[in-house]
């Protein structure tokens, strides 16, 4: 997510954040690279420009030029700027005393049928009651794909073919909703591969039957400045109440996201970050900043970790790391809960600092296909060398080797990173331990120190 101009803002801020005095011709120069990083991003050339005229207004100055903290000042004002141009603050879902809905509306392509059940499952989550309704009539395969969605979910779902209009599949599904007292009703509507009079006017029968809490436009962000257009042409016509960015995973641009609300003044209530089910987070214009400008997002991490990792279990592997017992059967527990929490590279970008030495770490080691053949060895070892990886020999190498696909040197690699993760591991649960890594985190946690 947005690699490419993270690459380009992180490296021209280094080159200022530990400045002392500046002049007006360093921030001239730094701007001018801001924007350029900006545009190559794709973003709308009219943000683009506010965007550093209002950071020039706000650093240039007297005192400010001559601070010995000059460099740091341009950052943190660079950082409250984006994350204003990215709306601000967090806005949720508006939700009324009972039954709400939501109309999912967008272009076909956009994901927004898969959308419609990670919104669903994400409510569901959090402890509330949903029903799906699938409105596409124009589309079997839509329907067929929410039907197993749905299922794979554990989600009522209101469907009634192709021979009936979006309109009365909408509203007997409202009403289905309604009667079981679901807390939120979804709707997945039909998109187009364009804007047209026809896909509107069945959107606007739909909302006048339908009166929906929530009208969320799913928008794919690979299209760039292509999405704040779709976006300004659905608000214009029905009125939009949030919006979806999807495959922002794959955005290494992320010029949609830093335009839309700009642009629009809709606000991005939810971001797609990957395929899985699970794959759907809220949007937090400033752990977006964090992560744009490199600086990782510890709070967004720390959710993912509470919602993966079991609080028996985390005590259980507390326990074996004290006595020295943690094995290989619970290094593969922890890679495997590790994978749940999304990919490496996705993990790895909200890490702080991380995006400053990616170029120092193995490409190969980021990749989550390191990951499976970690596995791979793993479960072609015995229960007795999973649980003392000292007895694997030469012999045993080879034999773990030939079962898992792999080489003797993958085999040998794998079980010296277990050493170290287990020897770093017994390090960390000592009280000694622990005071350094917070030392180390409070030396290293922001690479721009603010």
């Amino acid at each position: 997510m947005f690699e490419t101009l993270t690459d380009r803002l992180t490296s021209v801020i280094k080159s200022i954040s530990n400045k002392g005095h500046l002049t007006e011709k360093d921030i001239d120069t730094t701007l001018k690279e801001v924007r350029r990083a900006l545009l190559e991003a794709d973003v709308n050339f009219k943000v683009a420009r506010s965007f550093v005229a209002s950071i020039k207004e706000q650093v240039i100055g007297e005192e400010i030029l001559s601070s010995i903290t000059a460099g740091q000042h341009v950052v943190k004002v660079t950082n409250d700027e984006l994350i204003k141009t990215l709306g601000g603050v967090s806005v949720e879902l508006t939700k009324k005393e009972k039954h709400n809905t939501v109309l999912m509306v967008g272009l076909n392509g956009s994901g927004k049928t898969t959308t419609s059940a990670k919104l669903a499952k994400h409510l569901k989550d959090s402890g509330q009651s949903v029903g799906l309704v699938a409105a596409d009539v124009h589309r079997p395969a839509a329907i067929e794909q929410l039907s197993v969605l749905a299922d794979q979910i554990g989600i009522s779902l209101y469907e009634a073919g192709t021979e009936v209009s979006a309109a009365k599949v909408s509203i007997d599904g409202y009403e289905a909703g309604k009667n079981r007292n679901f807390d939120w009703t979804i709707i997945d509507t039909a998109g187009r591969f364009q804007v047209d009079s026809e896909l509107m006017d069945e959107l606007e029968e739909i909302q006048k039957s339908i009166n929906p809490t929530e009208v969320l436009l799913v928008v794919d962000a690979m299209t760039g400045q292509e999405s704040v257009n779709v976006a300004q042409n659905f608000h214009d016509r029905i009125g939009l109440t949030g919006l979806v960015l999807t495959k922002m995973d794959g955005d290494a641009r992320g010029g949609a996201a830093l335009s839309i609300t700009s642009v629009t003044g809709i606000p991005v209530k939810y971001i797609g970050v990957g395929e899985r089910i699970d794959a759907l987070e809220k949007f937090h214009p400033d752990r977006l900043a964090s992560r744009i400008l490199g600086m990782g997002d510890v709070l967004t991490l720390a959710e993912k970790a509470q919602a993966t990792f079991d609080q028996d279990q985390m005590a259980d592997l507390e326990r074996k790391i004290k006595q020295s017992t943690f094995d290989l059967e619970d290094f593969l527990n922890q890679m495997q809960a590790v994978k749940k929490m999304g990919s490496m590279s996705q993990i790895l970008e909200m890490v702080p600092g991380f995006s400053m030495m990616k170029g120092k770490v193995n490409a190969d080691d980021l990749d989550d296909n390191h990951l499976v053949k970690a596995e791979s060895i793993i479960y072609s070892m015995t229960p007795d060398e999973r649980s003392k990886p000292e007895m694997i020999g030469g012999s045993r190498r080879r034999r773990i080797a030939k079962g898992s696909g792999t080489s003797p040197q993958d085999v040998n690699q794998l079980l010296n990173q277990f050493k170290q993760v287990r020897k770093m591991m017994k390090e960390m649960s000592s009280s000694g331990g622990q005071k350094k890594m917070m030392r180390m985190l409070s030396q290293k946690g922001n690479p721009f120190g603010f």
